[in-house]
C-alpha cells in the first residue's frame, strides 16, 4: 500500500524563516508526519532574507520555465529546494525577483506596508498550486498555515477543481494569530479571480481585506480548521470553533507532542 500523502504551504517555517512561533510547529509537523509514514513535502516562499549558501538552497531544474499569470501579467517563478535539517524532507522555496528578493519580508525598513503584499499573496498562492500540478504529486491532505497562504483552499475548490492532481486532496487551514492590521489593497479580491472557474462569490469570505478577512476565507474553504495560536482573533475563534460537517483542532499549546494532528492527517486521509 502506498504512502498517504502530505503538503505543508506555509508562510514561515523554521529554522528558514521566524515570524510567529508556529514556525517551529511546522517544522516540528513535517518531522511528525514523516516518522508517522507519510510522505511529505512542504512549499514556502522564498524572502530575500533566506540565506541560500547557510540553508543550502539549490535550484530545480526539472521544475523550471513555470510562468504564474495574475491580472493578465505573467511572471517567472523559480523553484529552489533545500533538505530540512535532521530529517529527509523536501522544503521548495517559490521565488521570483520583482516579489521575494526584497531584503524585508511585508514592510519596508520604516514599517511601511508594501503595497504589492496583494500580489506577492495571489502569486504564491497560485505558484505553489501551479508548483504541485508540475510535480505530478497528488497530495491527500494539504496543511496551509500563514495567512500568506488564505486563498490556497479557495483556489482548490473553485479554480483547481477540474485539476486531476487535487481531486482527492483534503484541504486543512490553520488559523493563526493576526500579525497585520493593514488591508490588501482596493483590487486584490478582483486580482484574486484567477481564472473563468471563479466568480466574485466565491471570494465573498475574504471581503474584509485583511488579516483576519484571509484566516476567514481559508477557513471558509477548508475541509478540516486547526488554531494556532493562543491569542487568535476573537470574532474567528467564535466563527469557527464549531462549524458543522468540519472537523475543529482546538490549539493545544507550544509543547504538544502533536498527535492532536497526525490524528486528523490520518481521519482526513482515509
Amino acid at each position: 500500500m502506498s504512502k498517504k500523502r502530505i503538503l505543508f504551504i506555509a508562510t514561515e517555517m523554521s529554522p528558514y524563516l521566524e515570524l510567529t512561533e508556529f514556525a517551529e510547529i511546522v517544522n516540528k509537523l513535517a518531522i511528525k508526519s514523516n516518522d508517522s509514514g507519510l510522505e511529505v513535502r512542504c512549499i514556502m516562499p522564498r524572502f530575500g532574507v533566506i540565506n541560500e549558501r547557510r540553508h543550502r538552497l539549490h535550484e530545480v531544474v526539472r521544475l523550471s520555465g513555470i510562468n504564474v499569470s495574475v491580472d493578465n501579467d505573467d511572471y517567472p517563478l523559480q523553484i529552489k529546494v533545500a533538505s530540512l535539517p535532521n530529517a529527509r524532507l523536501q522544503v521548495y522555496f517559490l521565488e521570483n525577483e520583482d516579489f521575494f528578493k526584497r531584503k524585508q519580508i511585508f514592510h519596508d525598513e520604516q514599517e511601511k506596508w508594501f503595497d504589492d503584499n496583494g500580489l506577492r499573496t495571489i502569486f504564491f498562492c497560485k505558484g505553489a498550486l501551479e508548483t504541485v500540478k508540475k510535480f505530478g504529486w497528488p497530495p491527500d491532505i494539504i496543511h496551509c498555515s500563514g495567512w500568506m497562504t488564505g486563498l490556497i483552499p479557495a483556489f482548490i475548490k473553485t479554480a483547481y477543481k477540474k485539476e486531476a492532481v487535487f481531486s482527492n486532496s483534503k484541504v486543512i487551514y490553520t488559523i493563526g494569530e493576526n500579525t497585520f492590521k493593514e488591508k490588501m489593497g482596493a483590487d486584490f479580491l478582483k486580482k484574486a479571480l484567477i481564472n473563468a472557474n471563479m466568480k466574485e462569490k466565491d471570494l465573498e469570505p475574504f471581503k474584509d481585506n485583511n488579516n483576519t478577512g484571509l484566516f476567514r476565507g481559508g477557513a471558509t474553504y477548508a475541509d478540516a480548521i486547526t488554531f494556532g495560536a493562543e491569542k487568535t482573533e476573537k470574532k474567528l475563534m467564535e466563527e469557527f470553533s464549531k462549524v458543522k460537517g468540519k472537523k475543529v483542532v482546538p490549539f493545544k499549546g507550544w509543547d504538544t507532542d502533536m498527535s492532536e494532528y497526525i490524528e486528523l492527517y490520518n481521519e482526513l486521509s482515509k
